[in-house]
């Protein structure tokens, strides 16, 4: 592809001086953006999680850039000498081995370090395994009402297991988590062992890649699954349904009051008993009934 024919690429700002933190593909090479093209062919430099993994990315669009490795193990050095460089007016990008920078990879320390120094930081948006794999998960999505919280990599200390077991246990938002090849089968026999067996669990493998997998299955057939599956190779991104509320689950009525008090200047009562039913998991028609008492209790005042 030639990118000097896509004008628009051009009309782009590219401020100097700025640290650019660009995303990558996650398997598949097609799924680079033109911008990430385009930022990484105008920089002056472009630190590397593993510059050895980057060059084969960086070749295959016929880039080439000055690389700087900049990883865990030695993110407060190299960040030093990005940001001498970005002083000087230099334009620089952050590329991981795949996905979007700080996203369970390093970046946070670099970026944390440039908003100090007072220089500016620039996204450029692309491919990321969570948003791909929360895109086709479906009812796993659908019955948290699209809430979610990520987990990063699956811990293997037994305490923060244990922790982060109970919060998956107990949350009504979808929990997604990434872990390796090495442990899946233990972590998924734990989770079959932990949860209610019809809580929906959806295990995607390799995405992008030509061997993905998307399988959606309940915790009390994970392990038939498993059985079927000897071999389990390949990145892991696991995504659990949350836990539905339960028909007489208590509500703190007073909590409601205040939420709704809160919200009363700002939005009408059927917005109010919206965003109650979806944050607390609460009925809407309870949740109208608190926000209408609000409205009411403002009216008298």
């Amino acid at each position: 592809m030639e990118l000097g024919s896509l004008d628009f690429l051009k009309q782009q700002d590219l401020p100097a001086g700025a640290l650019y933190m660009v995303a990558t593909p996650i398997g598949n090479l097609g799924d680079i953006t033109l911008r990430a093209l385009h930022v990484l062919s105008s920089v002056d430099g472009i630190a590397c999680e593993d510059t050895r993994h980057s060059a084969a990315l960086l070749q295959q669009f016929g880039i080439h850039k000055k690389c700087l490795a900049l990883h865990a193990h030695n993110e407060h050095s190299a960040s030093q000498t990005v940001l001498e460089h970005l002083a000087k007016g230099e334009r620089w990008a952050y590329i991981s081995d795949a996905g979007t920078p700080g996203v369970s990879d390093p970046g946070a320390r670099l970026v944390d370090a440039a908003q100090k120094a007072a220089l500016r930081v620039i996204p450029i948006p692309g491919p990321s395994a969570v948003s791909s794999a929360i895109s086709v998960s479906g009812s796993v999505m659908l019955n948290s009402e699209g809430q979610f919280q990520f987990l990063g990599f699956w811990p293997h200390k037994t305490k923060e297991r244990e922790l982060i077991l109970r919060d998956i246990c107990e949350s009504k938002k979808t929990s997604i988590f990434f872990e390796s090849p090495h442990h899946i089968r233990e972590t998924l026999l734990l989770l079959a062992n932990s949860l209610e067996g019809d809580r929906q669990i959806f295990i995607c493998r390799e995405l992008t890649k030509k061997f993905e997998q998307l399988i959606s299955i309940k915790a009390n057939e994970i392990s038939t699954w498993i059985e079927a599956h000897q071999t389990l190779k390949g990145e892991f991104i696991i995504l659990i349904e949350g836990r539905p509320a339960a028909a007489n689950e208590p509500v703190d009525h007073d909590a409601l009051m205040r939420w709704a008090n809160v919200l009363s200047p700002f939005l009408s009562s059927k917005e109010i008993a919206t965003v109650l039913s979806q944050i607390l998991g609460i009925a809407k028609k309870d949740a109208y009934q608190i926000a209408l008492d609000v409205k009411a209790i403002g009216e008298e005042k």
